[in-house]
């Protein structure tokens, strides 16, 4: 067995409000969830981008909850890669630059595509490349 693909991916944020701003508003996912202080969900594509206080879902889930997931979380930077084609990499440079977004490193892969890469609010990893880079 194989999974088909990803679902959800999950990063892990200090400041929940911040980065609902940026993903809603610079990267302009469309939210599907939220709990104040605790999670913001964005579709994404076909997937579900979730941005969490770490510290909030580092508790495990009283024992009558609704939804009990178990405790997860994460300290420090995360990483996410979007999918963009070379046309809209352009584009996601100049739209980043254009709201003071630095782009923090871009570059060509050995094996072929492009790659741009910027910090969220909370210091993730974010990257738009090109699906070549890993022969898609």
């Amino acid at each position: 067995m194989q999974p088909a693909a990803i679902l959800e991916s999950a990063l892990y944020v200090t400041d929940l409000e911040a980065a609902e701003a940026f993903y809603a508003d610079i990267i302009g996912l469309e939210r599907i969830g939220k709990v104040a202080g605790r999670h913001v969900f964005f579709r994404c594509g076909q997937g579900v981008l979730l941005l969490f206080n770490a510290e909030a879902t580092r508790h495990p889930p009283a024992p009558d909850a609704r939804l009990p997931v178990p405790p997860h979380g994460t300290a420090g930077q995360g990483h996410l890669c979007f999918s963009a084609n070379a046309e809209e990499l352009d584009r996601w440079k100049a739209h980043l630059t254009a709201h003071g977004i630095a782009i923090e490193a871009e570059f060509e892969w050995p094996q072929g595509g492009r790659s741009i890469y910027l910090r969220d609010p909370s210091g993730n990893s974010l990257e738009f490349a090109e699906p070549k880079i890993w022969k898609l």
